[in-house]
């Protein structure tokens, strides 16, 4: 029984980071997401990177010593667990296009209408 909680709540200390994976990897088509960050979309994610772990930094102001032998400063450990998501998801997008796995596409424009032309004499 004792195997059975560990292994529970193991499973559940990963399910937000395999979530995360799951959603980089099948819904976001990196096949497009790849030449917008080269033509420059990576400066406003890395803003919203830096933004966010320091409102982070703000909201839990508090050192972090989850290494152990060294503690990371306030500030400091928001960044790089921000840091560590952004690279996961990028991870992601490279598993995507080495294996193909780009997610099919779908359409957000309402369909054409299709008109008759009849003439009204």
């Amino acid at each position: 029984m004792e195997f059975a909680n560990d292994l529970l709540s193991l499973l559940l200390a990963l399910a937000p980071w395999a979530l995360w994976c799951v959603w980089w990897l099948f819904a976001v088509n990196w096949r497009q997401a790849w030449p917008m960050l080269a033509a420059g979309g990576w400066a406003p994610a890395v803003l919203l990177l830096v933004m966010a772990s320091m409102a982070w930094a703000m909201i839990d102001a508090r050192p972090c010593s989850c290494l152990g032998v060294l503690i990371v400063p306030n500030g400091w450990w928001q960044l790089g667990c921000l840091s560590t998501l952004a690279a996961l998801a990028l991870v992601c997008g490279w598993v995507q296009g080495r294996f193909a796995w780009t997610p099919p596409e779908i359409s957000t424009e309402p369909p054409l209408e299709a008109h008759e032309h009849v003439a009204h004499h």
